[in-house]
């Protein structure tokens, strides 16, 4: 058994302290240690996008990251997103264009979708499609969550302007 390592990080803008041994992944961290379930395990390696969160501003993969390196960042989860009950407009979008099916990629999109429109706040269908491509669903099929973060694009500019 490995000894635990004591972690101080932000997560979702309150600050978190946990242990956590060497070996576990940021994913496994939030999830079982934290009790912050939203963000889910789609692959484990990587590749589908399901446990997207924002660390220091940067869409990673929590089950690529340790929990250890989240040793004084600040980390963005689904649970993040809103702000108490009010849903954010992707939120909000996701669930006027049915953008969403079985729910396991859903967190990982939202959270890849806010960084997008944090870094370009109106994207054309091509730039949304290209930043999500590392967003895998089985389920629902591109065309409506695309939809859905364009859609976001236009209603944060009229909360902004509202």
């Amino acid at each position: 058994m490995h000894k635990k390592l004591q972690v101080s990080t932000t997560i979702n803008g309150e600050p978190v302290d946990f242990l956590c041994e060497p070996r576990e992944t940021l994913l496994e961290c939030l999830r079982d240690t934290i009790g912050l379930t939203g963000t889910k395990e789609g692959c484990a390696d990587g590749n589908c996008g399901a446990c997207t969160v924002i660390m220091d501003g940067r869409v990673v993969t929590s089950c690529l990251v340790l929990g250890v390196e989240a040793q004084g960042a600040e980390i963005t989860t689904i649970e993040g997103i809103a702000k108490g009950n009010k849903l954010h407009p992707l939120q909000q979008s996701f669930l006027e264009n049915a953008a969403l099916q079985c729910g396991i990629c859903t967190p990982g999109f939202i959270v890849a979708a806010k960084a997008l429109l944090d870094e370009i706040p109106h994207p054309t269908e091509e730039q949304a499609r290209f930043w999500l491509a590392n967003n895998l669903c089985r389920c629902t099929g591109y065309d409506k969550i695309i939809r859905a973060v364009l859609q976001a694009a236009e209603m944060n500019t009229a909360e902004v302007q509202g």
